[in-house]
């Protein structure tokens, strides 16, 4: 369907002309506040006009004030959740008005504790009746969701609303707390409902967060007259469904499209309701709500100044140069590669090189958020897929097949090794591939985390295809359920921090973390954190101040520009962290921790300066058609790390690919 600015008919079961008697909009899976480029642009403005247009234009003036319902994931993922954890979504939903929303998997990404925190802060209630959490009390929903609501109409009639999940996606989310309890949809309505009748409710709305056969599943299972409408959200597209009685609906994603709904008692007395559907696009001829516009630019302005705050320190550079990623094994496509894997408790990883878009050496010393925003920008999530291992030998002959074109499908793989022989023609270049250390079993099926975009056929990986569509690989962890590898390195990131740590950090996720530093410290070692002694500071002072004379000749005089002449750190002399709990609070309160330091200005300043001493550097070398790469800059030894406020990372290389010729090499069966 041709997105437009018009009103679309999805379904009329009323040619009545009289005011309704209820008016709703429903909305689902939304992440950006920001318009895109493709129409239907959405953005958090023009829907905002939407949302104003059906509840205050003339045309419905008189008729009952108009109730909002949504089914469930803001907080995550996306690149800007990545900074906020969620916390700019919460203005957002308060300001379309929303009246109700169900609890989804994503809105649990951060943890319990920031989910409660971020809905503690919005103006209506979140829903979740069959995900119950025996540690906060007998039948007590998770995060402190409530089961059901009544809204009371303008007009009086009581809307009964249950909020309702899947089995499926609780599997998937890490953060989770132990022992939940799981509750059929249809068998917990069945409860429910009669007690939402007691209360007056004259219709029931089941606000639902699965995905679309989950919801038919619904109202195939109940008997009809107990659920009216399903609202649902999950899916990423627009859909609409009559069955048993009931209507089932999605509303699209990402403020791209909402429904309008006019309800309306039917005229034989029998209690039930006829529903007038409309479906709108949020298209560009659409204009923007200015209070909305001004809201963005403080969301975004807000986003932007958090992108200097850092998050890390390695004590390895970090190689994510294309001319390493996409021809070689990285260190970077290693360590990202392994905390994939090691996430999702996978038997492997293969990641396109693509995905790693620095193009530089990250030398060792301080990483900021926009460092790990800029290298890894791409928002399809990290799937886990089950896969044959010829379909995984099949993604590496097509990884390889185009060396040494710098393509960005190349592989960077974890607890895979491989022999290739270059001079081969494409598709038979592999001579040999282990994973575990075991010889690959062509016929045996393999867990695989890698990224949404390769598990739908692109970049040549068809072997990877899931079955949705039309291959053969079997859906693990979907991308509606999958995160971000931004926000993945984000946690990571997080877990190491011994100042200023997030407070909002909860023990679920704590026990995952733990996990997984036990498996990822096996291969990539981490530095505890010093802090630096008193002599040490002022030795970093005084060459700081002999260094800023020499900086703007100073070329290849220091090794990685972030080693002062006398050999200390100057991250070392302060602490850069300031981990405030919101994005988008006080200044005042935000650095109040006399502990948090900022980035001393003279730092800063040699950093931006060599970065562009970087990229000439990298220019002139390919210019003068210099073999090999530049080394530029040296790996840290652990008597060199002085910081207090982080442990360090170390990422490895471990001869994960090799190369090697056919001549005294093991050929593989094909």
């Amino acid at each position: 369907m041709q997105p437009s600015a018009e009103e679309i008919t999805i379904y009329r079961s009323s040619d009545i002309d009289a005011p309704p008697d209820l008016r709703f909009v429903h909305y689902n899976d939304v992440y950006h506040v920001d318009a895109s480029s493709a129409e239907p642009v959405g953005g958090l403005s023009r829907f905002q006009t939407l949302c104003n247009y059906y509840r205050n234009d003339e045309r419905f003036k008189d008729q009952p004030r108009l109730l909002t319902f949504f089914s469930g994931d803001a907080f995550n993922p996306s690149l800007e959740s990545s900074v906020t954890k969620g916390s700019h979504m919460v203005p957002a939903l308060n300001g379309i008005g929303t009246d109700v929303a169900c609890v989804g998997n994503h809105d649990l990404d951060f943890g319990v504790l920031q989910f409660r925190r971020l809905t503690s802060q919005c103006t209506f209630p979140w829903l979740l009746a069959n995900v119950l959490d025996p540690a906060l009390g007998e039948s007590e929903p998770l995060g402190s969701a409530k089961k059901t609501a009544v809204l009371t109409s303008s007009n009086g009639i009581k809307v009964g609303v249950i909020g309702l999940g899947e089995r499926e996606w609780l599997g998937t989310i890490n953060s989770l707390p132990p022992n939940l309890i799981y509750k059929s949809a249809s068998a917990t309505a069945r409860e429910l409902v009669p007690r939402l009748r007691e209360q007056g409710a004259e219709i029931i709305v089941a606000l639902t967060h699965q995905r679309e056969p989950n919801d038919i599943k619904l109202a195939e299972l109940t008997e009809e007259g107990l659920i009216d409408i399903v609202l649902g959200g999950h899916d990423h597209y627009y859909s609409h469904s009559f069955i048993n009685g009931k209507h089932v609906l999605r509303s699209g994603s990402d403020f791209k499209q909402l429904s309008y709904i006019e309800v309306r008692r039917k005229t034989d007395g029998n209690r039930k309701w006829d529903f007038n559907i409309v479906r709108r696009d949020v298209v560009s001829s659409i204009p923007q709500d200015s209070q909305t516009v001004g809201l963005v630019e403080k969301l975004t302005r807000a986003l932007k100044s958090r992108l200097e705050q850092p998050i890390g320190y390695t004590t390895a550079p970090l190689d994510a140069r294309f001319t390493t990623v996409r021809l070689r094994e990285s260190n970077l496509g290693n360590f990202v590669c392994d905390l994939m894997r090691f996430y999702y408790q996978a038997d492997c990883c293969i990641m396109a090189a693509g995905t790693i878009r620095g193009d530089q050496i990250y030398p060792p010393g301080v990483l900021r958020l926009k460092d790990l925003m800029n290298c890894f920008p791409f928002e399809d999530p990290v799937v886990v897929i089950k896969v044959t291992g010829k379909a995984i030998l099949r993604a590496l002959e097509n990884g390889i097949s185009s060396y040494p074109a710098l393509e960005g499908r190349f592989p960077q793989v974890s607890n895979i090794k491989f022999e290739v022989d270059y001079s081969l023609k494409p598709g038979s270049r592999v001579l040999s591939t282990k994973i575990d250390n075991e010889a690959l079993d062509l016929e045996r099926e393999y867990i695989l985390a890698t990224r949404g975009y390769m598990a739908r056929g692109k970049d040549g990986y068809k072997s990877l295809l899931i079955q949705e569509e039309g291959g053969t690989a079997v859906e693990l962890v979907s991308e509606e359920n999958g995160m971000l590898i931004s926000t993945i390195l984000r946690q990571y990131f997080m877990s190491l921090k011994v100042l200023g740590k997030w407070k909002m950090w909860g023990p679920s996720l704590g026990r995952h973390w733990g996990t997984v530093h036990q498996e990822l410290q096996q291969v990539h070692p981490i530095l505890e954190p010093q802090a630096p002694s008193t002599k040490a500071v002022e030795a970093f002072r005084a060459a700081a101040a002999r260094d800023s004379r020499k900086l703007s000749h100073a070329g290849a005089h220091y090794r990685d520009g972030r080693m002062t002449p006398g050999g200390m750190r100057p991250e070392g002399a302060e602490t850069p962290l300031n981990e405030s709990e919101s994005e988008f609070e006080d200044e005042e309160a935000a650095g109040a921790r006399s502990d948090m330091k900022p980035v001393p200005t003279l730092i800063s300043q040699r950093e931006h300066e060599l970065i562009i001493m970087r990229k000439v550097m990298r220019k002139w070398w390919r210019l003068a058609g210099l073999p090999g790469h530049p080394k530029l800059c040296d790996e840290l030894g652990e008597g060199e790390f002085m910081i207090n406020w982080t442990k360090a990372i170390a990422p490895r290389l471990e001869g994960r690919i090799k190369e090697v010729k056919l001549s005294g090499a093991s050929t593989q069966k094909k």
